[in-house]
């Protein structure tokens, strides 16, 4: 394989970085290099879909840019798998990449050095109490690009999916503002994708509830936290 070569995914990524970089502030030889790692480390490893696994990675940088269009997070939405998912290590990010960019894909590894594994909630809780919200914001658009891929899971493997997405990356998306066409894609995603058993007539009063009344409980455990949430960071800056 050709690791240098264009293809469809970083064609399609570095031709949105390029319409967006009005005021030249990105490093192109730093965001190529991430996306040259990735398809050499990723090569072999495939989506279920059927599509080399680093067209993941490409898209999520995809859909950063729209948020933060800086190098060392795009770089970092980039390689946020490899050291997960290949023998890359934080250390040869580090030595190639740069300090920000190694410390980033180390807080979205679930995999830890001393054979333990991160859970979603703990990523993100770590995250928070850094108060690294690019780190969340990178988590959260793997999150909703991963959901748009879930016709290729079993319903049991759907099912966690959402349930996980409801329960920790709605309320994100809700706290850091993320703009309502990704928070109500996340939302219609989860719902579309409801085991068919499951399904029932929608709620479409996005102020109260924002999917199907089978996840109410769940809903309003969500807005009643993102409301404690918003009380305390009010406390804070008064």
């Amino acid at each position: 394989m050709d690791y240098l070569g264009p293809c469809k995914y970083s064609i399609r990524l570095i031709e949105k970085l390029k319409s967006l970089d009005t005021q030249n502030v990105l490093d192109f030889g730093l965001i190529n290099k991430a996306i040259y790692w990735a398809k050499k480390y990723h090569d072999g490893q495939f989506r279920k879909s059927g599509e080399p696994f680093y067209s993941h990675p490409l898209e999520v940088a995809y859909m950063i840019s729209e948020y933060k269009l800086k190098t060392d997070v795009i770089a970092a939405s980039i390689l946020h798998d490899i050291v997960e998912d290949t023998e890359v290590t934080v250390e040869m990010i580090q030595d190639t990449f740069g300090e920000r960019i190694a410390e980033m894909v180390d807080r979205l590894t679930r995999d830890r050095p001393d054979g333990s594994k991160l859970s979603v909630e703990q990523i993100l809780n770590n995250a928070y109490q850094t108060q690294d919200i690019e780190v969340v914001l990178i988590k959260l658009l793997d999150r909703l690009h991963n959901i748009q891929t879930l016709n290729n899971m079993n319903l049991e493997k759907v099912e966690k999916k959402i349930k996980e997405s409801l329960k920790y990356f709605l309320i994100v998306a809700m706290d850091i503002e993320l703009s309502s066409k990704y928070t109500k894609e996340l939302v219609d995603l989860c719902a579309q994708n409801l085991p068919t058993q499951k399904k029932a007539k929608p709620v479409t009063d996005l102020g109260s509830s924002i999917l199907y009344p089978v996840f109410q409980n769940e809903i309003d455990q969500i807005l009643n936290q993102l409301q404690l949430t918003q009380i305390k960071k009010t406390s804070h800056n008064c």
